[in-house]
């Protein structure tokens, strides 16, 4: 028969054993969670270093175009009386002498040769006032070219006022006016007149002033 005595200093030895049982789990846990490694968060990798924007190439200098010369021509040496003389005048036709007002007109083949260095020329006619205006340039090359296409391009080409090949001959007539161009390798040679009906009526004069030029 069990001692009613014994039954409380059992159920105390038993708690107290309970205690130490509850006690030592807790402590094993304290010492196995102060074991386990603390949660670590991977590290963030380090942000990516952005690539620094490329340099913006400087922008090419556009070279400044070198601007053309203006032709100017050779100044032909040449004066009026050495071009055509009194007596080449007279000989062409006795009623035509010097025109000492004469002026180029503005836009004339004239007044083109005047611009290029060159000279210009006037003969009168005594009796009816028409003037023959003789001109004398010497362009460059790129000019002479220049000056040959607009005669090639509007006016006529003349083969009899010079044998030579080298020799090129031109006629048209603007405005009532005959023109005559001459291209001799060196110098470009026009005659300007209203008496000028046709390439022929210039034959003697365009002889005589390619004549006196060499």
């Amino acid at each position: 028969m069990t001692d009613s005595r014994a039954t409380p200093v059992l159920a105390r030895a038993r708690r107290r054993h309970s205690g130490v049982i509850l006690a030592g789990s807790a402590l094993a846990l304290l010492v196995l969670t102060g074991c386990t490694p603390a949660d670590s968060t991977s590290p963030s990798a380090s942000a990516t270093p952005t690539a620094s924007a490329a340099a913006t190439a400087s922008a090419t200098p556009t070279p400044t175009p070198t601007p053309t010369p203006e032709p100017t021509g050779t100044p032909v040496a040449y004066k009026c009386d050495q071009i055509l003389t009194a007596q080449d005048a007279y000989d062409f036709n006795p009623n035509y002498g010097t025109a000492p007002g004469y002026e180029p007109a503005d836009g004339s083949l004239a007044a083109t040769a005047v611009k290029y260095s060159g000279v210009s020329c006037g003969w009168s006619n005594q009796s009816s006032g028409e003037v023959i205006a003789i001109s004398v340039a010497q362009p460059e090359d790129a000019l002479n070219t220049t000056l040959k296409d607009a005669a090639i391009e509007g006016s006529q080409v003349v083969p009899t006022y010079s044998t030579s090949p080298e020799i090129e001959g031109f006629f048209t007539v603007s405005a009532g006016t005959g023109q005559v161009q001459v291209f001799n390798g060196t110098y470009w040679v026009t005659l300007s007149s209203p008496a000028f009906f046709e390439p022929g009526d210039a034959q003697s004069l365009v002889a005589t002033v390619l004549g006196h030029l060499g």
